[in-house]
């Protein structure tokens, strides 16, 4: 009996150190991200705060700007060295992982990551081939902000359609200066726009992933070249070539969009604020109205997942790395250290707490551009190949050459067609 009794006790004793040896295992992670110092600052903050509530959990983080963010991870997954967790886009999901099986399925970490708080039809964006490749963190549109001191100065109101906003340009130029424009776009924001317009009038998609090619006749591409030449040609936007002179910077760091030359952009709503708080004040951007044709069905907005966070498929700790996600986007703690940062935040948890806080105030520019997409008719859906970097790279190109006399519209249309199928063959095989 005493020898029985004596080893149970042993076998207690020998579970209880086991269970503390597991307990206090130190594990190492990675964490990539893009973004401003602000987006950094925040992030590292949450970062500290999670491995003080886990101190056998070590989190590295690995973050840069936008510029060269992609080429350094696709270089990292090719040569399976990814990060455990990762801020991701979601048209990377083409690229990276065609049949699911390019990121780690989150699925498999229901008991860790609390998804109740995420609407299924997001996650659905997100999952593929039924495995889930990333929790969006939230979702954006482009939408119209207005430097309302610019806009005052014209003495115009906010365009409420398509007419007014080509309205607009001659205005600026002549009661302003050469150097005002209504608004300012770089080409992927341009290639955004022009597809609004064209799904307003249409109602077809841009892409056509069943026939693997864009869905536009050839007439259809002719009109949307069109309509950028006449954006250019009405001092609406200025041409690629003008924008060329004042370098590669950000945008919003260029002095005309700065003092307030540049008066508008078509940006997404999850962003604007690196925008508005660089402006002279007191100048400030509001939301502007979006334009819309008379029997549009749908609006044509470019409506996604702002960023993810996705789990590398070589992990070795798919656990702890689940229990990082669920922290930043689910925890008190990790929500209020991010606010704001990755934008309205879809997590039912989160909203909630950054509501009550005050954080979330929905005359916010980010909130009210979110609150202006979601109210507008947007049920088709953008394709990720849309924003794939070869195609976006392609109609900058299109565009340049229009601008630097390389090519007719008619010539930039067909060759953008052309050489943009070839790229969604080769994108989707």
């Amino acid at each position: 009996m005493r020898k029985a009794i004596r080893n149970t006790l042993i076998a207690s004793a020998l579970t209880a150190i086991t269970c503390q040896a597991v307990a206090e295992e130190q594990v190492n992670l990675r964490m990539s991200w893009w973004g401003g110092n602000g987006r950094h600052q925040v992030t590292l903050k949450a970062l500290e705060e999670f491995h003080q509530l886990h101190p056998n959990i070590t989190v590295k983080a690995e973050y840069t700007g936008w510029d060269g963010h992609l080429s350094r991870l696709t270089t990292q997954i090719a040569g399976n060295t990814e990060p455990d967790v990762m801020q991701t886009n979601w048209n990377w999901l083409p690229i990276f992982s065609k049949d699911g099986g390019g990121f780690y399925d989150l699925y498999k970490e229901k008991d860790q990551l609390d998804l109740s708080q995420f609407d299924p039809k997001e996650l659905q964006q997100t999952t593929v081939n039924g495995k889930l490749n990333g929790i969006p963190i939230s979702v954006t549109a482009r939408v119209f902000y207005f430097n309302d001191q610019t806009w005052a100065r014209s003495g115009l109101s906010y365009p409420k359609n398509w007419d007014e906003l080509i309205a607009a340009g001659k205005v600026f130029k002549e009661k302003l200066g050469d150097q005002y424009y209504p608004i300012i776009l770089e080409h992927q924001d341009t290639f955004a726009l022009l597809r609004s317009y064209m799904t307003q009038k249409y109602n077809v998609q841009i892409i056509d992933e069943a026939s693997k090619k864009f869905a536009y006749s050839e007439q259809q591409w002719l009109e949307l070249f069109t309509l950028y030449k006449t954006l250019v040609d009405s001092h609406v936007i200025p041409s690629p070539k003008y924008f060329a002179s004042f370098g590669k910077s950000n945008m919003y760091e260029m002095k005309p969009w700065i003092n307030g030359e540049w008066a508008g952009t078509y940006m997404w709503n999850s962003t604007i604020t690196k925008y508005s708080d660089n402006l002279v004040k007191p100048a400030k951007l509001v939301l502007g109205p979006y334009p819309m044709l008379a029997e549009a069905k749908d609006a044509g907005l470019f409506f996604k997942p702002a960023q993810m966070l996705s789990i590398g498929k070589n992990t070795k700790h798919p656990h702890e790395s689940a229990m990082l996600i669920n922290f930043l986007l689910n925890s008190k703690q990790g929500v209020e250290a991010l606010g704001l940062e990755r934008g309205v935040p879809l997590s039912a948890a989160a909203v909630k707490q950054l509501r009550e806080s005050g954080v979330i105030n929905d005359n916010d520019p980010a909130v009210a551009g979110l609150s202006q997409a979601l109210s507008l008719p947007h049920e088709m859906k953008t394709s990720p190949y849309f924003d794939d970097p070869q195609i976006v790279a392609l109609f900058g190109d299109a565009i340049q050459s229009i601008d630097y006399g390389h090519k007719t519209v008619a010539e930039a249309a067909k060759y953008f067609n052309q050489q943009g199928d070839r790229i969604l063959r080769r994108a989707m095989r």
